[in-house]
């Protein structure tokens, strides 16, 4: 119980000295009935091989939270540091992340709030909500969400292959014109190398009915969603959902290309290559596709 009382003894005098207040530690001492020798000798104490694991073990945990943007909680951090051979439970990280004050952002989970059960057949959806590919460019998504900022809304169209989740083109706009949706399509065909026809999946607005979108994915299998029903297009609206609560929402946007940066700075250089996703094995969607690639080539040089 007394090691208890001296720890939180000298937690509460770190925080006064941070805030840059006088605080009087005998006079907690004295009100909390213990010695002050048995104070400056628990302070003078070297700490144990376990202390020094837990400390060790913190300062790992705030490295990833860091890395993490302080967007991972301790199921991620948990997963990452499992990964990398360390043998602690969930419980055990969350515990530390409370005592060190460290908090995930919050990130709603993405919820149905419309359904129409009219259904063109002119408009087909072949995806029908299998959102769970066997191989990357089977399936791509895309849509577009708007992000404002200090000089008004800009636009952000992204296609996303559904294997891994990974986010293989965006464009951002200042208008919602066909041509950034278009520009956006151009881009993934590129950088995808395209060989093989593939269903392409949108909503019905209208730059994804427009004859421009329809010619630049000829070729492709163009999948819609319900009327009014986003859930058919649930993967990609999560996404857009994710960069705003877990990035975009925490900054004061103030014009087009701040807000391009912050995009940028997200889907390449976190999402992408480092944030790990329970779709993926808690790996990152690059990693995810790359096992897959190592794993086809093993295949055909086994065979």
């Amino acid at each position: 119980m007394t090691e208890a009382i001296y720890q939180e003894v000298s937690v509460k005098t770190e925080k006064a000295k941070e805030q840059h207040r006088r605080i009087s530690v005998c006079g907690m001492l004295k009100y909390l009935d213990v010695s002050r020798s048995g104070y400056r000798a628990w302070q003078r104490r070297e700490p144990s091989e376990q202390q020094k694991h837990r400390e060790a073990m913190k300062m790992r945990i705030k490295e990833k939270y860091d890395a993490s943007k302080g967007i991972y909680g301790a199921p991620k951090i948990t997963q990452e540091l499992r990964q990398e051979g360390e043998h602690i439970s969930e419980r055990t990280v969350g515990l530390y992340m409370r005592q060190m004050g460290l908090r995930a952002v919050w990130v709603k989970h993405w919820t149905v709030t419309t359904k129409d059960s009219d259904f063109s057949h002119k408009l087909r959806n072949y995806l029908g909500e299998h959102f769970n590919p066997d191989k990357p460019n089977a399936v791509w998504c895309t849509d577009i969400t708007y992000i404002w900022t200090d000089g008004g809304f800009v636009y952000l169209t992204s296609v996303m292959d559904l294997y891994a989740r990974r986010i293989i083109a965006w464009t951002l706009s200042r208008t919602m014109e066909v041509e950034h949706v278009v520009s956006a399509i151009e881009q993934a065909k590129r950088r995808r190398r395209l060989s093989n026809p593939l269903i392409i999946h949108s909503d019905r607005g209208s730059q994804y009915v427009s004859a421009e979108f329809s010619k630049a994915v000829a070729g492709m299998k163009h999948s819609f969603s319900k009327k009014a029903y986003p859930w058919d297009n649930a993967c990609i609206e999560s996404f857009h959902s994710l960069i705003k609560r877990e990035w975009l929402n925490r900054f004061k946007i103030k014009d087009y290309e701040h807000a391009r940066r912050l995009v940028f700075e997200y889907i390449e250089s976190f999402y992408n290559t480092v944030r790990i996703h329970s779709h993926c094995d808690y790996m990152s969607p690059a990693q995810f596709e790359k096992l897959y690639q190592k794993t086809l080539d093993n295949g055909i040089n086994a065979a």
